[in-house]
């Protein structure tokens, strides 16, 4: 076999393999209603999981969450890519404690990242008008429909209490804690029709 040859055979193969993994992880197409159970069902148990974390490592973040409107949860957001990256996760909203709707963000970035990353994204929506422009949105993008406060935390390990006073408050977790560093903007979020 020539190396034109075995060099085509090759980037044909990556192709399949690439789009055979794409038509994986897509979630349009027929699922049964076992299946869109099982997905909430896993959501709704990441979301409790991320909100546990965020209460044990944030003191106060408990007592904003009780004044919050909505809660919007994104428990496993998962990022890598070499030039362009990008970043994307399923969660739910809830409100009152109740889960009121399933969600996807989307979101692209410039430079390198190394690896896959992980992280929890947690956006509190502290005023019933935030809140409410979020529901009644057919697609709502964090920095552009609404800015999103990410949280600082104090010297005393507390929760800022410039924090609570946004409309809008952003939490962004890894396994190593808080992140301070980030900007939400750009997150394109629409509701899942599972």
């Amino acid at each position: 076999m020539n190396r034109r040859h075995f060099v085509t055979r090759v980037a044909g193969s990556g192709l399949v393999v690439a789009t055979a993994f794409a038509a994986g992880c897509t979630t349009t197409g027929t699922s049964s209603p076992t299946d869109s159970a099982a997905k909430k069902q896993e959501i709704d148990a990441g979301v409790d999981g991320a909100l546990n974390r965020l209460y044990a490592s944030v003191d106060g973040s408990r007592e904003l969450a009780s004044r919050a409107q909505g809660i919007l949860v994104f428990p496993r957001v998962i990022g890598g890519g070499l030039v362009v990256g990008a970043e994307y996760g399923d969660g739910a909203l809830r409100s009152k404690g109740a889960t009121v709707g399933y969600y996807r963000t989307i979101s692209g970035s410039f430079g390198l990242i190394a690896g896959g990353q992980s992280k929890a994204m947690i956006i509190m929506f502290m005023t019933p008008e935030a809140y409410n422009k979020f529901v009644q949105s057919s697609g709502w993008t964090a920095g552009v429909d609404a800015s999103v406060a990410i949280a600082k935390v104090g010297a005393n390990g507390k929760l800022d209490t410039v924090t609570g006073q946004q409309p809008v408050v952003g939490f962004v977790q890894t396994n190593a804690g808080l992140m301070f560093d980030v900007s939400l903007d750009g997150s394109k979020i629409s509701k899942l029709s599972l």
